[in-house]
């Protein structure tokens, strides 16, 4: 497949126009300009102004992702006898892709699965709601309630969120969490330790004024593409941006912006400075670009001594490191990290953008710390068009986390929560969402809840997690269209729910973007008869299980204007949520935007972070394997096989680079074998590619998951996804799809 020489532009321009041709051009153009936040990326997305507006008043704001998100829910619904068609094993088969391409779920469904064997003969059978929800009550009964945990996705409403969270703790266990424990809790932790919040310490405008972004293990254009429109202004105005990636990035290094013609035509280049660092080196990196900083006597002494802790501690490290050290740790020259400290010193405005290539290592909260070292050394949070922006995958994974979907409320949520409902909570420790995968291997959970998303498409070690889910004697999935999950993540008896998109909800809700900005949605009519509200479900269930007569009224709970009262007296920062209903009016949350110095630590000042550097892996005939997304993917959701701008025509391949293949002696479009410490993947196409640093491979998430091993951050517990040692051997050549093997 030839590779474009540019994201964005006419070939996003002519995706679109497909799009529209497949589901209706004035349908998606209403769908798009519905008062309804963005189904993809938590960047700017529209509400109230509608789904093309961000939350500066900015038009057009629409990008791929969202034009494949609304493509998808605007789908048909899958025929009823496709499930009587294919058993549980032939499932399996479909990719991806093929299993979101099937349409929308309309009906519940049902499958058992009591012997391994039965998945050949088994199949998914239609059911009633009443029918299913009465299994789901009849089954929570009977278990208790430390046997059971609840998984939640970013798609779903802040609504739906604290009533699932408030239902399970009253039930009585804290065995809570959410999809970002596989993503960005890294970033949640980080911050937290050095600057007492989990989030973004920045607003959109602040982005817009920047004149240097860091843009830091991340891919924006592809996964992000709403903010490529912001680095473009920032370039126009003579500003920097420095990305720090192990692969050149075809959208990074140039963008068409679709919604301006002299980009459109012409193209905007991006990056300023591109330094490729060996998968794991940002720590070392990161540190040296400190110390080179501070060796040009470019810090904010005044703002470290007066609004910072450890600041003798820090400088005292840095000198301690010896540059041989974090060069070899990092595979970044001296030159190279000379060239961006200087270019950072030189900007008065910064801030520093990153996504998963920081945080899905062991050691990403430190990685986190480290970004937020860098800032402060120059005093570049706690003031106006500068700070930290983690960049959040979903739209709402962030409002999901506010809304107390995590094991431990915090000791505010938590009073404010037993005050208002009358109730008394678990204090038992829950388990966050790799845990519950491995106390299900164990035996100890007989019942799982997932709310949207696709849990055992985002763990790591499929094949543990396909095993673990298949101990549970019930799981429960609220879903919209087909994943992966519903194919391997069986448990003995697997219900799927479907609900509505968020666009179809008979009532409002509401979403928070990355900029703690919250937005509201206004629903709309359904597409098809049978899929249900996520909060009418969630309600039925809770009150079946819990009663009537206990001091949660769950009925008036399906009045999405009672929860959000609750959760205005009960979530800080979000009392504004009490009137919105009347007022319209979407707000930032109060507390987490720094434009002054004041940080909610015990002291009020930011803490820098010491931190050893780990051994770079690798070497020999190991290579540093990380996971990725195509353009045409969102999270494990699949829309295309092939990848524009990487210029690859199908995902069963490991990118390498040319060196690395001679070096193996292998030739590019070769069948291997794969191998790493949890399993192997053959045969896969070992693919040429000259972006990708030497030493380094990249492979396609979620399909490359059975290669990724349990091990995780020990502070966040998010799994090392872009750190994997791996081997590769030549694989006998057939024409069977890639294969797992333990």
């Amino acid at each position: 497949m030839r590779r474009v020489r540019a994201g964005g532009g006419f070939p996003a321009l002519w995706y679109a126009v497909r799009k529209a041709r497949e589901v209706g051009f004035g349908k998606l153009w209403r769908a798009l300009r519905s008062k309804n936040a963005c189904k993809t990326c938590a960047l700017g997305m529209g509400g109230q102004l509608g789904g093309m507006v961000n939350e500066r008043g900015s038009f057009p704001e629409v990008c791929k992702k969202s034009l494949q998100a609304m493509a998808a829910d605007m789908q048909g619904g899958i025929p009823l006898d496709f499930f009587s068609t294919y058993s549980l094993a032939q499932l399996e088969v479909f990719s991806p892709r093929e299993l979101e391409a099937r349409g929308r779920q309309t009906s519940p469904l049902l499958a058992s699965r009591r012997l391994p064997s039965d998945a050949a003969t088994s199949y998914y059978r239609p059911i009633s709601w009443d029918e299913a929800i009465a299994r789901i009550i009849d089954k929570l009964r009977s278990v208790a309630p430390h046997e059971t945990f609840w998984y939640f996705s970013g798609r779903s409403s802040n609504e739906a969120g604290f009533l699932l969270q408030v239902f399970a703790r009253v039930f009585g266990t804290n065995n809570v969490n959410n999809c970002s424990y596989f993503c960005h809790q890294a970033s949640g932790v980080g911050l937290s330790s050095t600057l007492g919040t989990g989030t973004a310490t920045v607003v959109l405008e602040d982005v817009e004024h920047a004149d240097c972004v860091f843009l830091i293990g991340g891919n924006p254009a592809s996964n992000h593409p709403r903010l490529m429109s912001t680095l473009k202004h920032i370039r126009r105005r003579g500003g920097e941006v420095i990305v720090i990636n192990p692969m050149v990035e075809t959208g990074l290094v140039t963008f068409r912006v679709p919604s301006d013609p002299l980009s459109l035509v012409f193209g905007t280049r991006i990056a300023t400075l591109y330094v490729q660092p060996h998968i794991g080196g940002d720590l070392a990196l990161l540190t040296g670009v400190a110390k080179r900083v501070v060796e040009l006597g470019a810090y904010d002494a005044a703002f470290l001594r007066q609004h910072c802790e450890n600041w003798d501690e820090w400088q005292a490290a840095l000198q301690r490191f010896e540059w041989d050290e974090l060069t070899r740790k990092s595979g970044v020259s001296r030159e190279e990290v000379d060239q961006i400290a200087r270019r950072y010193v030189r900007a008065k405005n910064v801030v520093f953008a990153w996504t998963m290539g920081i945080t899905h290592h062991a050691h990403g909260v430190e990685n986190v710390e480290a970004i937020a070292n860098l800032a402060l050394l120059r005093g570049m949070v706690g003031r106006p068009n500068a700070g930290l922006l983690p960049i959040r995958g979903h739209s709402n994974v962030q409002g999901i986390g506010s809304m107390g979907v995590t094991p431990k409320l915090k000791d505010a949520v938590f009073d404010r929560l037993q005050r208002h409902f009358g109730v008394v909570l678990p204090t038992t420790p829950g388990l966050d969402t790799l845990g519950c995968i491995e106390a299900a291997a164990r035996g100890e959970l007989k019942v799982g809840f997932c709310l949207g998303g696709n849990l055992y498409g985002s763990c790591p070690d499929a094949q543990f997690a396909r095993q673990a889910l298949r101990r549970l004697d019930m799981l429960v999935y609220l879903n919209t269209t087909l994943n992966t999950g519903h194919a391997h993540g069986l448990a003995k008896e697997t219900l799927i729910l479907p609900v509505l998109a968020r666009d179809e909800e008979p009532q409002s809700t509401t979403q928070e973007s990355m900029f703690n900005y919250v937005r509201l949605s206004d629903g709309g009519p359904p597409r098809h008869v049978g899929p249900r509200s996520e909060i009418a479900v969630i309600a039925a269930i809770a009150r079946g299980v819990l009663g009537d007569g206990g001091p949660i009224d769950w009925a008036a709970m399906q009045h999405t204007g009672r929860i959000r009262e609750a959760i205005a007296r009960i979530i800080p920062g979000f009392e504004p949520m009490a009137d919105i209903d009347r007022t319209r009016r979407e707000f930032q949350i109060g507390g987490r935007t720094f434009h002054t110095p004041r940080f909610p630590t015990p002291s009020g000042k930011a803490r820098l972070c010491v931190h050893a550097l780990p051994e770079l892996p690798g070497g020999d005939q190991m290579l540093r394997l990380m996971t990725i997304r195509s353009e045409g993917q969102f999270n494990t959701v699949v829309y295309e096989e092939y990848d524009l701008y990487r210029g690859v025509d199908r995902r069963d391949v490991i990118l390498i680079h040319p060196d690395d293949l001679r070096k193996l002696g292998l030739t590019d479009g070769q069948p291997v074998k794969v191998r790493t410490a949890a399993g192997e993947l053959s045969p896969v196409r070992a693919t040429a590619h000259a972006a990708i640093r030497p030493g380094n491979v990249a492979m396609y998430y979620p399909e490359c998951n059975v290669l990724v091993p349990r091990i995780a951050d020990p502070r966040s517990r998010t799994p090392a996804f872009k750190s994997v040692l791996a081997e590769l051997e030549p694989a006998v050549t057939n024409q069977a799809p890639p294969h797992a093997v333990r």
